[in-house]
């Protein structure tokens, strides 16, 4: 299979970068997402934002909530920025992003927005557990390290 960067048609439309500091992530799934036309068209000037959405269960759907896609100016028929998109997944998948929200308090979290080689929309999202303060710290902290280590490497070459 092709890698992503040989691939013309694939292109991140949305990242969610604050996500991997808030969140301490379990494991993420792709799913596909339903969009009406105007939608796609935007997506494709790149006119997205997912960095205060959330995705839920909600009466056995999963749902994207608060993602911001602009209007299409040139769309006959345009659509609402900020609706509730539905998400597709396979039902097996559902009933344990289901499982995994309520039963061990975790959250899905949007990752990523993208076209994928088929040129079809595409969302990453994650299950995730919230970080609290001291762990934000202490990432940083380990970032801080492995940065000071590489220049104190770069310049005893």
């Amino acid at each position: 299979m092709a890698s992503k960067s040989d691939n013309k048609n694939y292109k991140v439309v949305a990242e969610n970068r604050r996500a991997r500091y808030d969140f301490e992530i379990q494991e993420d799934l792709e799913v596909g997402i339903i969009l009406h036309g105007s939608e796609v068209k935007s997506l494709r000037t790149g006119q997205s934002n997912i960095a205060d959405s959330y995705a839920s269960v909600d009466n056995g759907e999963l749902w994207l909530t608060n993602a911001y896609i602009a209007p299409y100016e040139q769309a006959m028929f345009g659509h609402e920025a900020r609706a509730k998109r539905k998400l597709l997944v396979k039902s097996r998948e559902l009933a344990r992003l289901w499982n995994a929200t309520k039963r061990d308090g975790m959250t899905l979290v949007p990752l990523v927005m993208y076209f994928n080689d088929r040129g079809l929309v595409k969302l990453k999202i994650a299950i995730a557990k919230g970080k609290k303060n001291h762990d934000k710290r202490a990432s940083d902290a380990k970032r801080d390290w492995a940065r000071q280590k590489q220049r104190i490497l770069k310049s005893h070459d």
